[in-house]
């Protein structure tokens, strides 16, 4: 966990949610399907002049309208009463009702004439002898308003198929212009400006604009009775303007790790000019060398502060302008340059960084040791790196205001648990690389991994160097470190920040054993075949032109297989 101390934005606490619910009333349409939605007041206290879905708070009453509805065996109490509020909402704001009589049928559009909007919804249901239509709505989705909002909301996201023969009409109070829409042609009218929606009512459409019926949405929701997504969004700044995020998205980790009270201040523009804090403690510089293979760019790290110095991870490619930023970020105080790994876009520039600051040190003082582990015997050519001193596995560089210095953990740090204040505890991974090495911030349960573990792709496992057995073996390794220091966030060489680490390790572990099973099921379909031939196969779902890179991981697929059949 992040010590307080090392947050970059005072603590707040966000707005409680209020209990609301909302409902996608759908029907069908020749060559799909289309949803209601409705206009929100301009003079509305939340998202005037929003498209939107009817919808609104959880009154009491809903709560004891259960006898008045139909009910699914699952559907718990909580899922009844939201579906009642979401109904009870339809109908005052836009007339419709979602109910019918003792013989089936739904609700007319002469029922919906005989109830007043404004009287009370439980009583005039039960004077018509209608009953409710509870277990026609199905939980879609969930959401939980952004925590930078003031207003905040928990929400379902229901659905229910709209009652054939009634007409929806609004309030003209807090709704106006009931119109039906083809998700796709509502997302599309939003790109163009037109058609004003917000996040949560954007993404919902996405998630149900490939379904080709009600039937199908409906369907797909009636398998659980959980919600099929469920977010709390956070928001940065790209470019200047807002952008929000889900928790499966790359942006979501590093917005929590940095704004984690959910303010809109961080920005997520990739950015080789100027470092960018994370923490009081730790800073990112990403040097100028995107690419296919390298995303946005190569991260190196900063870990310290000015009383203790800082220890430099991965200085990146021999850039000059790259190392002399990095220099000036750290203030010329680089106490210890680390290495992840000997890569050409991970090591080539700690020589040069370590000329930086010897040629700005005083007179008799050492210039920061370049650690890590020498790259093996079967590295590639431009993959050669011999550091000043080899790291050992579990081995802890301590940054203390006394210390000055990068150094191994003695004994006295163990009774001065004070000078403690950056330890970074060394943790061998070999796989991507043979010499590959994680770190562990052991103070804030921070997890640089190198290139073990990446932001937006998967690894390359590229033989003789890599080695698939090894890297899901150091897989393992990391999930044990995640338990034992309660890391929560990885800082990947390249991409964003990543949130909910366990997480984050075990789908990338599901995903390596998915491909190697694709992989083996095309070395049995095409016994005689070539790597050429097996990738066709394992990798249908990656781009073509990205075969010859996926050849690599293949590869190492393969021997792994090979290796374990002789086992």
């Amino acid at each position: 966990m992040v010590r307080p101390s090392q947050l970059l934005h005072p603590q707040r606490q966000p707005a409680t949610p209020r209990p609301a619910a909302t409902v996608l009333l759908l029907r069908d349409v020749p060559g799909g399907f289309e949803v209601l939605m409705t206009r929100r007041s301009a003079t509305a206290s939340f998202v005037p002049g929003a498209y939107v879905f009817p919808g609104g708070g959880i009154d009491a009453a809903d709560a004891q309208a259960h006898a008045l509805s139909t009910r699914r065996p699952g559907q718990s109490d909580l899922a009844l009463t939201q579906a009642v509020a979401a109904m009870r909402e339809s109908f005052e704001e836009l007339g419709i009702l979602l109910a019918r009589h003792p013989d089936g049928r739904w609700a007319s559009q002469q029922d919906v004439a005989a109830l007043d909007r404004k009287a009370s919804f439980n009583a005039q249901v039960a004077e018509q002898g209608l009953t409710l239509a509870g277990a026609d709505v199905h939980l879609l989705a969930h959401w939980i308003t952004d925590r930078d909002i003031p207003r905040r909301y928990d929400v379902p996201f229901l659905v229910a198929r709209m009652p054939e023969g009634q007409q929806p009409e609004a309030d003209n109070a807090e709704q106006f212009e009931p119109v039906w829409v083809r998700p796709a042609s509502a997302l599309t009218e939003h790109a163009a400006g037109r058609f004003f929606m917000i996040f949560p009512t954007i993404r919902t459409l996405e998630r149900i604009q490939h379904h080709t019926s009600v039937q199908s949405v409906l369907d797909a929701c009636a398998a659980t009775e959980d919600a099929l997504f469920a977010s709390c969004p956070r928001a940065g700044l790209r470019g200047g303007q807002e952008s929000r995020h889900m928790e499966h998205e790359p942006e979501f980790g590093e917005l929590e790790l940095v704004c984690p009270d959910g303010q809109m201040l961080h920005p997520l523009d990739w950015d080789s000019q100027r470092p960018l804090s994370l923490l009081k403690n730790v800073q990112r510089l990403t040097a100028p060398n995107p690419g296919v293979m390298t995303g946005p760019g190569t991260n190196s790290y900063l870990v310290g502060d000015p009383t203790t110095g800082h220890i430099a991870i991965d200085p990146g490619p021999d850039d000059p302008e790259h190392i002399e930023r990095l220099w000036r970020a750290a203030g010329g105080r680089i106490q210890a340059i680390v290495c992840t790994h000997s890569h050409p876009d991970h090591s080539p520039g700690a020589r040069r960084l370590q000329a930086l600051c010897a040629s700005s040190t005083a007179a008799g003082d050492a210039p920061p040791p370049i650690l890590g582990l020498s790259s093996g015997p079967t590295s590639r050519r431009d993959s050669q790196f011999t550091p000043d001193r080899e790291l050992q596995n579990n081995e802890l560089l301590v940054l203390s205001p006394k210390a000055q210095t990068a150094r191994k953990a003695s004994e006295n740090d163990a009774q001065d648990t004070q000078a403690l204040t950056h330890t970074l505890q060394v943790i061998h991974t070999p796989g991507h690389a043979s010499n590959h090495l994680c770190l562990v911030l052991q103070e804030d349960g921070l997890l640089f991994s190198g290139d073990h573990i990446l932001n937006g792709s998967t690894t390359v496992i590229d033989p003789p160097d890599g080695n698939m057995h090894d890297y899901l073996t150091s897989l393992d390794t990391l999930s044990a470190a995640c338990a034992t220091h309660g890391i929560r966030f990885i800082l990947p060489a390249h991409g964003y920040v990543l949130g909910n680490a366990p997480l984050a390790i075990e789908q990338l572990r599901q995903h390596r054993l998915k491909r190697e099973a694709k992989v083996l099921a095309a070395m049995q379909a095409l016994p005689h075949g070539s790597l050429h031939d097996w990738v066709r196969h394992a990798y249908a779902d990656v781009p073509e032109r990205l075969w010859p890179v996926a050849e690599r991981s293949l590869l190492a697929h393969v021997q792994r297989i090979r290796t374990l059949e002789l086992a």
